[in-house]
């Protein structure tokens, strides 16, 4: 009969048969030319055998947890109250404060976790045999015996104060997060679309230019069958960022068909120029520009999802993904006969979102 040990985990081991095992690998030099070392003796930690020690780790660490509240409030305060202008050292002050902050914050989350686990968990050597994909109930049984011996070797049971502050810390770091929000830009009140994205900066009198040379178009000089990628003349007086978010909107095609051949609603009669019309050039799906024209069908074909826009009759969905159609642009010409805007876009441009009320805008109006 071999003896067996009872293990902590709850699991009795065969002695006698580690040591057949350990011998066996010992005499077999072909299966085992490295001899089986085993496990090394266990040195006691200084924080083991001296409570006061231990004490002083847990001083440290609930220090550390201590701390990232206040750099999570200090966050939020270096958020609103430092400009977005100021500089420090030659860098943006703002993103220098916001980056200390929460870098120390998350550093010391990690270090007291760190020097917890190094100097305040139960510190043993354990072997645990592999066995196979599917669990018994004495594995789930042993897994939860495990998992609560875990939970007693963490120390979190009789140093209550690193659970309360590590709980703390994870919590106050949310602080950072939820006012770091805000820099996804103003909350989309209707007040608020109306001035950004359902807005362009087409208004009456805009001369339709070039996309390229921002030359005007005369209306003259374009034939049937026609397209023209345009955008408005006041565009050039626009910058950097801002310049792209105008352009994003306000991006338009020309195309000229005879105007027997497509279909002008009543309303929209004095829309467009001897067959000459204007429509937005972004997708009403997820925002792409398009200009795959085919003349003969006066199909507009998205290159991003197929959409296809009839632009002989208002600008209609006829396939793929997007649901409205796109945007008219009114038009008419000046003295000089250049083509300029009648007024700006009736309905918003660009994609289609959840707030934006489609009704009565199946033909764009």
């Amino acid at each position: 009969m071999s003896d067996l040990v009872p293990r902590d985990s709850g699991h009795e081991v065969d002695v006698e048969a580690q040591q057949r095992a350990e011998l066996e690998t010992a005499r077999d030099v072909e299966r085992y030319p490295v001899p089986d070392p085993g496990l090394p003796e266990h040195l006691p930690r200084l924080s083991d055998v001296d409570d006061r020690a231990a004490d002083r780790a847990t001083r440290q660490v609930a220090t550390m947890f201590g701390l990232v509240p206040v750099l999570a409030v200090l966050f939020v305060v270096i958020y609103f109250a430092v400009p977005r202008d100021a500089v420090f050292l030659g860098q943006n002050a703002k993103n220098i404060g916001l980056g200390v902050t929460a870098g120390l914050a998350l550093m010391l989350i990690g270090v007291g976790a760190v020097q917890w686990g190094r100097q305040l968990m139960d510190d043993h050597e354990m072997v645990d045999h592999r066995h196979g994909a599917a669990s018994t109930q004495e594995d789930v049984e042993y897994v939860l015996r495990e998992l609560d011996a875990g939970t007693n070797e963490s120390g979190i049971r009789r140093r209550k104060i690193l659970g309360y502050s590590l709980g703390g810390a994870l919590a106050a770091l949310g602080l950072p997060l939820i006012v770091s929000f805000a820099d996804l830009g103003p909350y989309p009140t209707k007040r608020v679309r109306a001035a950004t994205i359902e807005s362009t900066i087409w208004k009456e009198g805009i001369r339709l230019v070039h996309d390229v040379t921002y030359e005007p178009i005369k209306a003259s000089e374009m034939v049937i069958g026609q397209l023209v990628n345009a955008q408005p003349e006041n565009l050039q007086e626009f910058h950097g960022t801002e310049y792209l978010q105008e352009k994003a909107k306000a991006s338009i095609i020309i195309v000229r068909m005879d105007p027997n051949d497509i279909k002008i609603p009543e309303e929209r009669r004095d829309w467009q120029v001897g067959g000459i019309l204007c429509y937005s050039k972004i997708c009403t799906h997820v925002g792409c520009p398009i200009s795959l024209w085919e003349q003969q069908t006066h199909h507009l074909l998205c290159p991003c999802h197929q959409s296809t826009f009839d632009l002989g009759d208002s600008g209609l969905v006829v396939f793929g993904p997007a649901a409205r159609a796109l945007p008219q642009l009114p038009i008419t010409t000046d003295a000089e006969g250049f083509l300029v805007a009648r007024q700006g876009f009736t309905v918003p441009v660009g994609p289609s979102y959840f707030e934006r009320d489609s009704r009565g805008d199946f033909k764009g109006e």
